[in-house]
């Protein structure tokens, strides 16, 4: 039977820890910690198999598109209950306007947006809080620019669990507020960026007794890591060229380099892609410290991007996030919130829609092809990490009076006004967005 345990990522100390123990932290160095398995052997190909039936299944373990990969995330004792809201499972649309603007490339997105509470954050809380849930933990919390905090609250709530949740002042999309307040959150509201407000829920924490859930929680990488497996399968298990990912605090880079590292090894796949993170220019500590080759983090004081699901300064899974990079042979881009409005516009003529930061990912790729860094026609999977209803602030924002004047018509309530209004918009050129 596969066992888990905890291992220090810093290969000065690389000490194993008891799996047991509710620590995100290193007891010798103070390291970041990821959970590390003995695998039973496998056979990938019955296995490749029995993931397929599982889809087929109506258990609710097997409707999760996390739980129905489990032999990849043994670390659940047996009997113990699964907290799950069927997440996963999400969509691979494929493009044509976006691609083609891009690259040309063969452009293909994982929409995690479609996850219960809209962000591929569930693919992480359903493990986390599982665990929390295992353990006897009565409150979970986290730092949050917002959809952490709504997933939190959401499954908090599912497993019963008193959920606490920081968020930087007047910071946060009101649509992943609501979620959070709905899902029956204790909300604080504290400091300007997510950075202040989790440094001061650290501190606290060993105070309040309070279960971090945020991505330095190694738990919340392992459900996040299954997105591999399932992008995968959805690709009959032909590795992509290159899969993009947003970056904030950079547990989704990690959580993807992670899940490649395993399937390697466990025999899933010979070809690796290379992990691309892209980055907000106004938030962009990870693409400015390698680019300067520095060996220590280069944080950004003050962040300020409109992608807030990224606008993060102090990455806390950075380490974690460049050795992904290193291994795969990956690199990081940074984009402005003009790229990233343009690129989401594109997505949005091809009927895809996501949150600001998601579309960084496609802004990314057009700059890096530009660049020569990513050939013409090349394979690519971009991962848009949340939806289009999280932030509808965003898009009312950047609508010019001539879009609209175009799309949003005030009628009187008669017949010939209606018959006059129409006319003229129908008959109208079709405004560039």
């Amino acid at each position: 039977m596969s066992s888990a345990y905890l291992q220090c990522i810093e290969e000065t100390c690389r000490r194993r820890q008891d799996s047991r123990k509710d620590a995100h932290s290193c007891a010798f160095c103070g390291g970041l910690l990821e959970v590390k398995y003995d695998f039973d052997q496998f056979d990938p190909e019955q296995l490749r198999h029995a993931w397929h039936q599982r889809r087929l299944s109506g258990e609710p373990i097997d409707r999760s598109g996390v739980w129905r990969f489990r032999e990849l995330i043994p670390f659940v004792e047996p009997g113990a209950r699964i907290v799950s809201l069927s997440e996963g499972s999400t969509p691979l649309v494929g493009t044509r306007r976006a691609g083609w603007w891009a690259g040309p490339v063969h452009l293909t997105i994982k929409h995690q947006g479609n996850n219960p509470t809209g962000s591929f954050k569930d693919l992480g809380m359903t493990a986390c809080i599982t665990r929390a849930d295992s353990r006897g933990i009565r409150m979970v919390a986290c730092a949050s620019t917002g959809n952490t905090s709504s997933s939190m609250a959401a499954y908090a709530a599912r497993a019963g669990i008193k959920a606490l949740l920081f968020v930087p002042y007047r910071q946060i999309s009101s649509a992943k507020l609501a979620q959070a307040l709905d899902f029956g959150a204790l909300v604080v509201e504290v400091g300007d960026t997510f950075d202040e407000a989790f440094r001061l829920l650290r501190e606290i924490a060993p105070e309040l007794g309070l279960y971090l859930v945020n991505s330095i929680n190694p738990f919340r990488i392992e459900g996040q890591k299954t997105i591999v497996a399932e992008m995968l399968e959805q690709r009959a298990w032909r590795p992509p060229d290159y899969i993009v990912v947003p970056g904030g605090n950079l547990g989704n880079a990690s959580a993807v380099g992670k899940g490649l590292w395993e399937l390697k090894d466990l025999g899933f796949i010979e070809k690796v892609p290379q992990v691309v993170v892209v980055q907000a220019a106004g938030a962009n500590p990870f693409y400015q410290t390698l680019r300067a080759g520095s060996s220590e983090l280069m944080p950004v004081e003050h962040p300020s991007t409109e992608a807030t699901a990224i606008r993060i300064g102090h990455p806390a899974n950075w380490k974690k996030a460049r050795r992904v990079l290193d291994w795969t042979g990956g690199f990081c881009e940074s984009v402005t919130d003009a790229e990233i409005f343009e690129a989401k516009t594109v997505l949005a003529e091809d009927g895809v829609g996501c949150e600001p930061a998601s579309a960084a990912t496609v802004a990314g790729v057009r700059k890096l092809v530009r660049a020569g860094k990513i050939e013409r026609h090349a394979d690519l999977v971009c991962v848009l990490t949340g939806n289009q209803l999280k932030d509808t602030e965003y898009i009312m924002r950047h609508r010019s009076e001539d879009q609209e004047s175009h799309q949003r018509l005030r009628v009187e309530p008669d017949l010939d006004s209606l018959r006059r209004a129409l006319e003229r918009a129908l008959t109208s050129p079709v405004e560039s967005r």
